[in-house]
């Protein structure tokens, strides 16, 4: 919907061969300059894993070496890869970044926050970058955050009378969940701050265990300071910290965009429903968060082209 000239190829990447790829952009192997991976994080997440106390058996988490496979088929220049922190301990992490080496790659991996690439999210993901035949530099963000109020400040009172079906789209809940919502206090409050006897047992086991997601679900943004990370279930306020700053409602699927750092008029289908819609946007990567990188890869490559022209 919003780049309707690059060509897609719906299939399953197991059955797709890295000269599928090549032949689709009209290259040969070794002239691809980036190849770009986010392969599914689920089995790898703190929330799945207990904070990394227990081990998730997910058979996306080998699509990790889907993508090793199309690295070495295809041989591009740069290799970048992203993904949840307790990626870089597991197993397969080191037989990926083992991989490359063996490839003759040059290899850099570090967790980094987006909040420091001016996204307003605090937003911690492992970083790869790799470069055959040059040492990848890995980017280090310096900018200084956005705020919530930055980002959706302008939108408080328009949801539901936008125009903007991401905007519009409203939300049912109990009246209970209603009455919970309400309470919360305004700008940073949280369900902590009714009390024990207003939070559900599980969410008490999950403070209690220092895990720190008890202070989360029906929690409040603050205006003047970052979002915590914006996940799949972004509009469900029991999903985590995900309730408008000041508003009795947990932000719109155009506000969780706003706050990944996607430009105003970036579109989605609802085709699938508002869930779905969410969902991709907590899947995605933040595009300042990718820029600088990209940049740095731009800077590498400028000078081999006037000097091969």
């Amino acid at each position: 919907m919003n780049f309707r000239r690059v060509p897609l190829i719906r299939a399953d990447i197991r059955e797709t061969t890295g000269s599928d790829l090549l032949g689709r952009a009209r290259l040969e192997e070794g002239e691809l300059d980036l190849l770009a991976g986010c392969p599914p994080c689920q089995g790898f997440s703190a929330l799945r894993t207990k904070g990394r106390r227990t081990a998730v058996d997910d058979d996306r988490n080998d699509l990790l070496l889907e993508f090793l496979r199309l690295v070495g088929e295809m041989k591009p220049r740069f290799v970048l890869l992203e993904n949840v922190p307790g990626l870089g301990g597991d197993d397969l992490f080191k037989q990926f970044t083992d991989g490359l080496l063996a490839l003759g790659y040059a290899v850099e991996s570090k967790v980094l926050d987006s909040a420091d690439f001016g996204t307003p999210q605090r937003r911690r993901r492992l970083v790869l970058v790799a470069g055959l035949g040059c040492e990848p530099r890995l980017i280090q963000g310096e900018a200084e955050a956005s705020t919530v109020r930055g980002a959706i400040g302008g939108l408080a009172d328009s949801a539901g009378q936008s125009g903007d079906p991401l905007h519009d789209h409203g939300e049912r809940r109990t009246d209970h969940v209603r009455s919970v919502i309400r309470s919360v206090p305004r700008n940073g409050g949280s369900r902590a701050d009714l009390g024990p006897e207003a939070q559900l047992a599980c969410h008490l086991r999950a403070e209690a265990g220092g895990a720190g997601w008890g202070r989360e679900p029906y929690g409040r943004m603050a205006w003047d300071g970052v979002a915590s990370t914006i996940t799949g279930g972004c509009i469900n306020p029991s999903k985590g910290r995900f309730l408008h700053p000041e508003k009795d409602r947990a932000i719109t699927v155009r506000e969780a965009l706003l706050l990944q750092g996607f430009p105003p008029g970036y579109r989605l289908s609802l085709r699938r429903g508002k869930y779905a819609a969410a969902e991709l946007v907590g899947n995605a990567i933040p595009p300042s968060f990718v820029r600088e990188q990209a940049l740095a890869f731009r800077r590498v490559l400028r000078p081999v082209r006037e000097v091969s022209t």
